[in-house]
């Protein structure tokens, strides 16, 4: 039988090149949308749309038993279109209500669906002051002040619930600063950057790692060290939708193949 994936942000900017690399990979796609324009460029990806707000817990929660996957994909974001910098205030507190509350909803709707993994995204940024590159083991910044301290502490919630959720099992993917279709920028331009490609192939990569685990997912760069995830999931951020395909041992990895 196919395994499902139940994808929660399936219509931004890593869900819809993430969604083409699960399909690839043998997986059933569920992806959820606010919008009943995306759901449409979903179905025609080959996805089955759901449309549903996080926000909303009874009908997330309906939406999610209806369909009982095996693993969820928290892909959920709330940034201002093309990432306008004059929207960014706002957008961390929404960003912030995001991964708390929207990642309390998602986890109480996986365990009554019965789901046993969660892969869900976070960033690389967040780290306290100190000795770089930072280790996955380094701590977070719960220091920050201003609009960093709001971002932080959504991440200090989501990843809090991501691994204390038994039966979950829990893997975050600390992404770096995205670039690539759909992001508004076209070249990197931040320390850490990340192609979405990249970025979407880490999170399919996760689906076949068998325990709980954090990994920094940027390009070569002085702020973060990636090995983890390099040397434990196999991820190379070389990886693009239009030149790439992963290797035998990879795809073999996929619960999907089994």
């Amino acid at each position: 039988m196919r395994v499902k994936v139940f994808l929660a942000g399936a219509g931004g900017a890593i869900g819809t090149r993430l969604v083409p690399l699960l399909l690839d990979a043998g997986y059933d796609v569920f992806g959820t949308t606010r919008s009943k324009e995306r759901a449409g460029a979903l179905e025609a990806a080959g996805a089955e749309p759901i449309v549903v707000d996080v926000f909303d817990a009874p009908a997330l929660a309906r939406a999610m038993v209806g369909v009982r996957p095996r693993i969820v994909i928290h892909q959920l974001t709330d940034l201002p279109r093309r990432l306008d910098p004059s929207c960014f205030a706002e957008a961390m507190v929404r960003n912030t209500r995001i991964r708390s509350e929207g990642t309390r909803n998602l986890v109480a709707a996986a365990i009554a669906a019965g789901a046993r993994q969660l892969i869900a995204q976070s960033i690389a940024w967040a780290y306290a002051p100190g000795n770089e590159p930072h280790a996955e083991d380094d701590p977070l910044d719960l220091h920050a002040e201003g609009t960093r301290a709001v971002t932080v502490e959504g991440v200090v919630a989501l990843e809090r619930l991501a691994f204390g959720s038994p039966p979950l099992s829990g893997i975050v993917l600390r992404y770096g600063r995205l670039y690539g279709p759909g992001t508004g920028k076209d070249e990197p331009t931040h320390p850490a950057p990340l192609h979405v490609d990249a970025a979407a192939s880490a999170a399919l990569l996760a689906t076949g790692y068998a325990r709980s685990g954090i990994f920094n997912i940027a390009e070569t760069n002085e702020y973060v060290s990636t090995d983890r995830a390099r040397r434990e999931l196999g991820w190379v951020p070389e990886f693009r939708l239009t030149s790439g395909v992963l290797s035998r041992r990879q795809v073999a990895a996929f619960p999907a193949r089994h």
